[in-house]
């Protein structure tokens, strides 16, 4: 009895009917109680993240120079020195926002190079392709990097992630005179390499499975139907493993804020212009045009041998979506001597190769140096 006042006296809302809910998790026990706090914790959780789908955010200072119909130009510089060469670094563009490149605090490849001496840092915001935008092809995308890169003075250190890493060499190929050094990390050139996940796609599901998409979305791919995708490729983990995960460590205040960072960008997609899809699906991975040198790039025919700039090469260990193959074999194709080929391979798969901590430490810094060098060498 005495036991059931001094509860009474801890929980005096019970003799309310609003609270009787309350009471009867009370009469279960306070392991009951804070089950159902846990429960609550991970909804909340999964709602945010899942469901109001906030607008990934960037985590260094940055201003925006200009809009141009496919990206905003972001200057994320720190003093640069006199003469510095600038490094524009173009981010994937498939279905998720350039927020990859600048992930987190101590999490961030734009951090990484600006805290390793490249002070001069542009970056391509791409923008999610609208219904005008829906016929835009490569060349519109080459045009504008282009118009971006005169500005910067006509000459720039490219870094190219992913999907930007074979953008970056389309240009790289067209212009060859404006690439000082050429970074891809990630990146799918010789598309019918290796055995990864992207390529099978490519060969295996029938044009007319692609042309669908695009025509379901309007003319356009949409970000979700690509987000749909990437969890398909691993789908016991994508939805199960991780809501385990979540659950079993929402008490843990870090793990649940590094999951909120990721699930913000990883959740919240942009959508391709369908034209620009359906040429990269056939040209560039099934028919693999550029490394065979039969691409036209801005009226011209692109042949890889005319990249001779230095050249780093960056692969994942484990990359499921990007194998090595396709990384490295840009040292066949292109012009480059090979004394001025770097190839470097990081532990973990894809995505950690632009915002995971390892890649970031152990070889960010070194690209960091390599670019420093490259800088050094011809103002010599």
């Amino acid at each position: 009895m005495t036991h059931k006042i001094e509860q009474a006296h801890r929980y005096p809302e019970v003799g309310s009917p609003f609270f009787w809910p309350f009471g009867i998790a009370l009469r279960m026990g306070e392991q009951a109680l804070d089950l159902e706090r846990k429960n609550m914790k991970f909804l909340e959780e999964v709602e945010k993240t899942e469901i109001e789908k906030p607008r990934p955010q960037w985590a260094s200072p940055n201003r925006e120079m200009y809009r141009l119909h496919t990206f905003t130009l972001r200057d994320f510089s720190r003093k640069p020195a006199d003469g510095e060469i600038p490094t524009f670094v173009l981010p994937p563009y498939a279905g998720h926002t350039s927020v990859i490149a600048d992930f987190h605090r101590k999490q961030s490849l734009v951090e990484t190079l600006l805290d390793n001496g490249v002070s001069n840092v542009r970056l391509t915001d791409w923008h999610s392709a609208t219904e005008e935008m829906k016929d835009y092809d490569i060349d519109n995308y080459l045009e504008e990097i282009n118009v971006a890169v005169g500005d910067l003075g006509g000459r720039v250190n490219l870094i190219g992630l992913c999907q930007g890493g074979w953008m970056a060499s389309l240009y790289a190929a067209r212009f060859p005179h404006a690439v000082a050094a050429l970074v891809l990390a990630g990146s799918p050139i010789d598309t019918q390499a290796g055995s990864g996940v992207i390529k099978e796609f490519a060969d295996g599901l029938p044009p007319g499975f692609y042309e669908e998409l695009v025509a379901s979305g309007g003319g356009l791919l949409k970000g979700s139907y690509m987000l749909e995708g990437f969890k398909s490729m691993n789908a016991e983990k994508q939805y199960v493993e991780k809501y385990v995960e979540l659950y079993e460590h929402i008490d843990d205040p870090d793990y649940v804020k590094r999951t909120e960072n990721f699930e913000r960008w990883y959740e919240y997609t942009i959508n391709l212009p369908g034209k620009w899809y359906l040429q990269v699906v056939r040209q560039l991975f099934h028919d693999n045009l550029f490394v065979k040198g039969k691409f036209t790039g801005l009226g011209r025919t692109l042949d890889p041998r005319d990249i001779k700039c230095p050249l780093y090469l960056l692969a994942g260990e484990k990359d499921e979506i990007t194998p090595r193959e396709q990384v490295f074999n840009a040292e066949k194709y292109f012009g480059t001597h090979k004394n001025h080929v770097v190839t470097a391979l990081a532990k973990g798969g894809h995505i950690g190769l632009f915002m995971g901590n390892a890649a970031l430490e152990h070889n960010w810094t070194k690209i960091a140096a390599w670019l420093g060098r490259q800088d050094a060498r011809k103002a010599a």
